[in-house]
């Protein structure tokens, strides 16, 4: 039996609220750190900053304490939809990595969301 994945976030430092709240599936390999989290349909949430992030039905990434690396599956906004390449904590800041690096205050991403539906990614 897994831990649910608010639990999961918050064992390697990372708010529970960077995902929405109906992905609730995930996969994770301690061995290689390889985090697949499954959301049941393409959807956005919006953050109290006013950030955006926009989700496949399925995400991945290498989990290790305070960052989440190599994802792929989600997009913010940034004036343009940009592709999250990785997401760290440094005390009460969030950074958000694409192209541009975008730091946000971490108690925006505490609360877990419900996602909107959206037609695309």
């Amino acid at each position: 039996m897994q831990k649910p994945l608010p639990d999961l976030l918050q064992e390697y430092d990372l708010p529970v609220g960077i995902f929405p709240r109906d992905a609730t599936n995930y996969e994770f390999n301690e061995e290689t750190r390889k985090l697949t989290v499954f959301i049941p349909s393409i959807c956005e949430v919006g953050y109290k900053d006013s950030s955006v992030l926009r989700f496949l039905t399925c995400v991945t990434g290498y989990l290790e304490k305070g960052i989440l690396s190599d994802i792929e599956g989600m997009k913010t906004k940034v004036i343009i939809w940009a592709k999250v390449t990785s997401i760290s904590t440094q005390g009460s800041k969030v950074h958000f990595n694409t192209s541009v690096k975008k730091t946000r205050s971490r108690d925006a991403y505490e609360v877990l969301r419900d996602g909107i539906i959206v037609d695309k990614f």
